[in-house]
């Protein structure tokens, strides 16, 4: 794992981040709130921050492993971008909100917006990795 890996998978980690705060934190926030009792309050959320973290640099780190295994050139199209944060997350993110619709009473709307809504995060840090291009082997901005 050489430098640009790592500056790229932190770049997108902290983009996970963010989109990941945006979604749950602000546009689902409402929905969540209405099914609070399911949910672990937020006194007990912030006490596992820690695990935020680490999930959300697991994300990152390893979304950039795969887009450097599977797209080995060091130019890569939006439409690879696009694929792979579709493969990603119907590996991933899709198949547990369904899960985690059958196991928790939550109403099918929040699930499909979970869905949605992640999908298209998914998507957004696939285009990440095609603009940060984490094969390149300078760190210099293209010309």
């Amino acid at each position: 794992m050489d430098k640009r890996f790592w500056i790229c998978g932190l770049m997108t980690t902290l983009a996970a981040m963010l989109l990941g705060a945006l979604v749950h934190g602000w546009l689902l926030r409402a929905d969540y709130l209405a099914h609070a009792e399911l949910y672990r309050t937020q006194a007990e959320a912030n006490a596992r921050l820690g695990w935020i973290v680490l999930a959300y640099a697991l994300i990152g780190f390893t979304m950039t492993w795969l887009f450097r295994r599977l797209y080995p050139q060091p130019e890569a199209r939006a439409r690879d971008g696009l694929r792979f944060g579709l493969a990603i997350a119907l590996v991933s993110f899709l198949p547990w909100h369904l899960l985690a619709y059958v196991g928790q009473p939550l109403p099918l709307g929040l699930m499909t917006r979970q869905v949605a809504l992640d999908l298209l995060a998914m998507l957004l840090l696939g285009l990440l990795l095609v603009w940060l291009r984490p094969n390149r082997t300078a760190l210099a901005l293209p010309r």
